[in-house]
């Protein structure tokens, strides 16, 4: 209890939600960070459930790393709370509201969980990168890499998007930051001059899997496995066939 009084106390002081009377009420939950502290999240998923979806395509992976090629140094911008720092509509605040032991809250600004919340924050960022994309800037979501083929260019690449990231008050997190880097980890690969690659600590849980059985466990390891972060130029290198008009058949197997 004391670990939400804390957490709803930050968002107050910082002014991202405020006391609510509003009708709407999602439930809260905790997730584990991995230094082990708890996030506090909201469950959005019924107000998901009503809300028309946003069909803002987000960039495909492997389509982003392919502007890599010749570059050799590289830096990281992490943006602060990235979705707080959207202002949600007036009409729409009611609906954010979430409920807890402490009372009724609803959010000012663009809350996590919401299911447009990805969709919207990287239109704003093509739109405020748009004039560097595809040169030496990729954005995803909140994550910005800039790359350069030499120190020089990186110098000027990386004054034009810290000025601009001013201009447009979008704030990073410097302790997420990374800066002059030759290797860098990004989107779950790991980037260097002599190419791309999956990071290695991404790939554990992988190797991990114990030997699917049933045609559950193969779609629970298939859905792990499917993600872009496990392909290479965008292509899933195996899959499988579980069922078929709902009936049970063979499936095939394959190591790796």
């Amino acid at each position: 209890m004391q670990e939400l009084s804390g957490q709803l106390q930050e968002l107050l002081d910082k002014g991202f939600i405020r006391p609510s009377f509003s009708p709407w009420g999602s439930p809260i939950l905790f997730v584990k960070k991995k230094d082990g502290s708890f996030r506090m999240c909201i469950d959005y998923r019924e107000l998901n459930k009503l809300t028309i979806k946003n069909r803002y395509p987000l960039p495909r992976i492997d389509d982003l790393f392919d502007q890599l090629q010749g570059a050799t140094y590289f830096s990281k911008i992490d943006l602060r709370s990235g979705y707080h720092q959207l202002r949600i509509h007036d009409d729409d605040i009611p609906k954010t509201a979430f409920r807890t032991r402490y009372g009724h809250y609803e959010f000012l600004v663009m809350p996590f969980g919401l299911t447009n919340a990805p969709a919207v924050f990287m239109d704003l960022m093509n739109r405020v990168c748009r004039p560097y994309l595809d040169k030496f800037v990729i954005v995803f979501i909140d994550d910005i890499l800039i790359y350069s083929r030499n120190q020089q260019e990186h110098a000027q690449h990386l004054k034009l998007i810290l000025e601009l990231l001013a201009r447009e008050k979008l704030y990073a997190k410097f302790s997420k930051c990374e800066f002059w880097l030759r290797e860098v980890q990004f989107l779950g690969h790991v980037v260097n001059q002599n190419g791309i690659q999956v990071d290695p600590s991404k790939i554990q849980a992988v190797k991990q899997w114990e030997t699917p059985r049933t045609p559950t466990e193969i779609r629970q390891f298939l859905g792990l496995v499917s993600h872009p972060q496990f392909s290479t130029n965008g292509i899933i290198p195996f899959g499988s066939v579980t069922n078929q008009d709902l009936r049970s058949i063979d499936i095939a197997k394959t190591s790796i």
